[in-house]
């Protein structure tokens, strides 16, 4: 039996087979290299193929901001300096530091870099005048785990249509998200290194073909997660036009706090450094090794193989004169209609995180202890309200719901799947695109169809189902979970269908083209909470609209956790 269990732990196992050949190693000697010019100064990346056999550039381990790092660490990304030589884009940079597996990967703390792939750049300066349209990629790895890395999502797939595609790392776990609400570290420097690499699209993108007045940005997991909150976020109005939100939204259970100062002061106990006073654990935790930071992290859980899977959150910054990212509850911004109003496809999979249940069916003690403390640690699992009456009744509620017998058996896999599922990907998504589509157009969908390869294979070698980052392995190549899927593949449709509707998306701000040979049998209608549309990305047989997705299951949750009532939102 095959199995991965959790979000960065599905992410971790995959990054443990890639590191073993050696990411960052990817030849280019073979391969010709390729100079652009950019305002910034010139850059060198080498010629690829896709997955047609067509050539297309790789501009690898690009900085995009300053090394974070010394007294910069912790706090945001400051703006990156021109350079005189040529520099070297062909292999990717080092990712940043997270839990590790193997030493065969390059990992550093000055890891704020991007890949650029493109199929036209700017000649001697002159920028193309047929500039395409944009995907900015942001990674999955629940804010401690994965990047943006070529080997991990290489662009094979997406560079057989006419987009430019950025992938990106960000900084993770406690050096891009421990916030002590105080200035000493005010949070969100993740995200801030989003708002910095977008940036740096808008203002360099043209060089190598992309349109700066064309990005969607696609996230997928804690990347979804990423871009809901950059639709809100004042630091990111303006700089991306469409948005593709896969598997997770900010808009579920749990509200963002102020500052979540109880884990820092976890994190600085584990290497021994005062906690005192905010100032003087920051100064001691700003000389701790970066690297070692990241390889404990998972030191950092409360209970069993990553819960809360969710260990670091996005904080509503207190104004101590910086440029914050997040003012106020996400919820609240879109309740009232604060955010951006772009075009959105949004969606999860037919299975979602039926990989954490697992997780704790199959280890006797952990199984054992959920079903005895359910109350106690359901609210751990599921991100809601800890040690009141309302949080008990909650979890006595979702137990009847859910699953109302012992929880001490595989057989319980499904019941116990759903609620993982529907508590950390499901009903946010469910919720943000009631919410989003009532000033903008969204599209929406379950993923179903079920291929060879996936990141959850139970019982035996086969997949169990569609599970929590299956999707990916139709938009990106992942060359060492899965082949490069070719036209006889039974894959081969899927590959073609998802990767042209987000690409026609990118284009159009619409995923429907009728004049498109794959996709003509498409009429994908934005989403109404009155039909409860959306779309089924299945088999050729369940490629169709359909009705009211999971929604007994979700009416739980809407009746559980209501929307607030405001005063502009009883005018809305």
């Amino acid at each position: 039996m095959r199995s991965f269990v959790g979000e960065a732990l599905t992410i971790a196992i995959l990054v443990f087979v890639l590191q073993s050949r050696e990411i960052g190693a990817i030849g280019d000697s073979e391969n010709e290299r390729i100079i652009t010019k950019t305002a910034l100064g010139e850059i060198a990346g080498v010629t690829l193929k896709s997955r047609s056999g067509s050539n297309y550039y790789a501009f690898r381990g690009i900085r995009y901001a300053k090394p974070p790092i010394g007294k910069l660490r912790f706090q945001a990304p400051e703006t990156i300096d021109p350079w005189t030589e040529i520099y070297d884009a062909t292999q990717d940079g080092p990712q940043c530091p997270q839990p590790k597996i193997t030493d065969t990967v390059r990992e550093s703390e000055d890891c704020l870099m991007l890949n650029i792939y493109t199929k036209e750049l700017s000649k001697n300066g002159t920028v193309p005048t047929d500039l395409k349209p944009v995907l900015f990629y942001i990674h999955p790895g629940g804010f401690y785990a994965s990047s943006g890395l070529s080997a991990l999502f290489n662009a094979d797939y997406l560079m057989d249509h006419d987009v430019v595609l950025v992938t990106i790392n960000y900084r993770l776990g406690s050096l891009g998200y421990m916030s002590t609400g105080t200035k000493d570290s005010p949070g969100n420097a993740g995200f801030k290194d989003q708002v910095e690499a977008l940036k740096f699209v808008r203002d360099h993108i043209s060089a190598f073909g992309g349109n700066p007045n064309s990005v969607t940005a696609l996230g997928y997991s804690a990347g979804a997660l990423s871009i809901t909150l950059h639709m809100v976020s004042p630091m990111s109005q303006g700089l991306f036009h469409r948005a593709i939100v896969m598997s997770a939204s900010a808009t579920g259970q749990w509200s963002p706090p102020q500052h979540q100062l109880e884990l820092a002061e976890k994190q600085a106990r584990l290497f021994n450094c005062t906690t005192a006073t905010p100032h003087e654990m920051v100064m001691c935790l700003q000389n701790v090794d970066a690297l070692e930071m990241g390889r404990r992290l998972p030191e950092m859980f409360e209970w069993g193989k990553g819960n809360p899977v969710l260990l670091w959150k996005p904080v509503i910054e207190p104004d101590f004169g910086q440029e914050r990212f997040l003012t106020e509850d996400p919820t609240i911004s879109y309740l009232e209609g604060r955010y951006m109003k772009v075009p959105v496809i949004t969606g999860i999979t037919k299975d979602e995180f039926v990989t954490l249940a697992h997780g704790v069916l199959s280890n006797d003690t952990l199984k054992y202890e959920f079903d005895a403390k359910f109350n106690e640690l359901a609210p751990i699992c599921f991100l809601y309200e800890r040690n009141t009456e309302k949080s008990k009744r909650i979890s006595q509620t979702l137990r009847k719901k859910y699953v109302n017998f012992p929880l001490i058996s595989e057989t319980r896999l499904p019941q116990l799947g759903e609620l993982f599922s529907d508590s950390t990907i499901g009903f946010s998504v469910h919720r943000f695109a009631e919410l989003a589509s009532r000033h903008s157009k969204v599209f929406y969908y379950k993923h179903t169809f079920r291929g060879r390869y996936s990141f959850f294979y139970y019982p035996e070698s086969k997949p169990y189902g569609v599970v929590h980052h299956d999707d990916l392995l139709y938009l990106f190549g992942v060359p060492l979970l899965a082949p490069t899927f070719g036209q006889n593949d039974p894959e081969n449709l899927n590959v073609e269908r998802m990767t042209r509707m987000w690409t026609t998306f990118a284009e159009k701000g619409n995923p429907n083209d009728p004049t498109d040979e794959y996709l003509k049998v498409l009429k994908w209608t934005p989403y109404s909470p009155l039909l409860d549309n959306y779309l089924e990305i299945g088999n050729e047989e369940n490629f169709a609209m359909k009705q009211g997705l999971y929604a007994d299951r979700y009416s739980i949750w809407d009746e559980l956790f209501p929307l607030p009532v405001t005063n502009k939102s009883q005018h809305l």
